[in-house]
């Protein structure tokens, strides 16, 4: 399972700049004012060949009683709760605050794993500004610049060990390839653990009807027609801002990572609620993860004719993006539709643990290329050679020739239809890599 990293401190101190710094992105909006971050922001990132998920929190006031700075806090309390380590982010250049005393007392108390990091410290080469942030009890402080990447890889060496995981650590798990993980993930009371016991034909899940009663990932190994299963009941995935409660700390991260480790994601819908952007977003990060999924809308008993249709509509329009997954209209409760999901899980993961033959991909690029070329760009058209398998769930195609950096995304997705069309790949994204070759003659005078 990937390890949890939370990014902790008082406004304005750089930790969305840090953040954005180890996922690679820009997810994280930053500007030269406090109070910019308010929710929690969850992001990939890696390190070596260890792979972890980073959270970035809003100033971190421990002692608000009330406001927006009171609710601030409870995100940060129940990103600290999640974290297997946490990186209290201090300003080396606006010195140490009585808040960040306030921070280092809450943090002392839980005894959780925690590095003390001091950005902003570009150009302090000699560590005398830093000796005031000892008083905060914390050990040692770390410089780091999150603007210029100064100092990062020390301290992410320095947080790892201190849970005893390395660069050098792998984290994916060790998994029997003739059992298949199935994640069934939603928005909080979908019907995710209904659906379960009725699979299991017992109350092994509580279910209730109160959103939010599962609170952890829950595995239960499960065997249908001779093929094992492990069946993971995940937490309801709530958007950020409505995330307060405690009890809830474990949801999201714990979705996440159930989602990451699955070969296939059974997404339940709502019919009596529609499709919301929360299921547009749960979907989303399904496809980020390059899970083989399958849609399935519960509760459709519960809806009249002109609702079903409507809910058709949204989907096409909603979740347009996953229009390669196979849509189910059940009743978990009353055990309507059960059967077809099952054939269309194994379906999904056929599609994402199928073997291509490089001869089969090359015939296919090559005759996708004679029935429609490329288009030119400049003097150049993209020539497309040869193609190879280049992974497995989700399925790469790798595209080998030259100037392929001139491909079209359209152009992508015409080559995507012809592959998938040949190879029946159902209910799993697929992904086309360009790799064009160098041009020998470029270093020569």
């Amino acid at each position: 399972m990937k390890p949890v990293l939370a990014l902790v401190g008082r406004p304005n101190v750089g930790k969305s700049t840090l953040f954005n710094r180890l996922t690679k992105t820009r997810d994280a909006i930053v500007a030269d004012f406090a109070g910019l971050t308010r929710d929690r922001h969850y992001g990939n990132a890696k390190h070596g060949k260890l792979e972890f998920i980073v959270i970035d929190t809003g100033g971190f006031e421990p002692t608000a009683e009330s406001g927006i700075y009171m609710e601030m806090a409870k995100q940060t309390r129940q990103a600290v709760a999640e974290a297997d380590v946490v990186v209290f982010v201090v300003d080396a250049r606006g010195g140490l605050t009585a808040q960040d005393h306030d921070i280092a007392k809450y943090l002392r108390k839980l005894g959780k794993p925690t590095v003390l990091t001091a950005n902003k410290a570009e150009g302090m080469t000699d560590g005398v500004q830093l000796t005031e942030f000892y008083e905060l009890g914390l050990g040692e402080v770390h410089p780091v610049s999150a603007a210029h990447g100064q100092g990062i890889r020390s301290l992410l060496e320095v947080a790892f060990e201190s849970i005893g995981m390395s660069e050098d650590d792998d984290t994916e798990e060790d998994h029997d390839p003739t059992v298949i993980k199935l994640a069934v993930a939603g928005r909080p009371n979908v019907g995710k653990s209904t659906l379960i016991n009725t699979w299991l034909g017992e109350e092994r899940l509580v279910a209730f009807d109160l959103p939010g009663t599962t609170r952890d990932a829950i595995t239960v190994p499960f065997e249908r027609g001779g093929q094992k299963f492990e069946l993971i009941d995940t937490a309801g995935l709530r958007r950020k801002g409505k995330v307060f409660e405690a009890i809830e700390k474990f949801s999201v991260v714990k979705t996440l990572q159930a989602i990451e480790s699955a070969n296939v994601v059974l997404l339940l819908l709502d019919a009596t609620q529609g499709v919301t952007d929360q299921d547009a977003h749960i979907a989303g990060y399904i496809l980020e993860s390059g899970r083989a999924v399958v849609l399935a809308l519960n509760k459709w008993d519960a809806v009249d004719a002109y609702q079903r249709e409507q809910l058709q509509r949204q989907i096409e329009t909603r979740l347009a993006f996953l229009k390669f997954a196979k849509l189910h209209f059940i009743s978990a409760i009353k055990r309507q539709g059960l059967g077809p999901v099952w054939g269309a899980i194994a379906e999904a993961h056929r599609s994402a643990t199928v073997k291509m033959s490089t001869p089969v991909l090359t015939r296919l690029l090559l005759e996708a290329v004679q029935f429609q070329q490329p288009k030119r760009a400049g003097m150049f058209r993209p020539k497309l050679r040869y193609a190879h398998q280049g992974g497995m769930n989700p399925p790469v195609i790798v595209v080998h020739g030259n100037s392929l950096e001139h491909v079209t995304e359209s152009y992508k997705r015409f080559l995507e239809g012809r592959f998938r069309k040949e190879f029946n790949l159902v209910g799993t994204p697929l992904r086309i890599e360009m790799k064009t070759s160098k041009n020998p003659y470029t270093d020569k005078e």
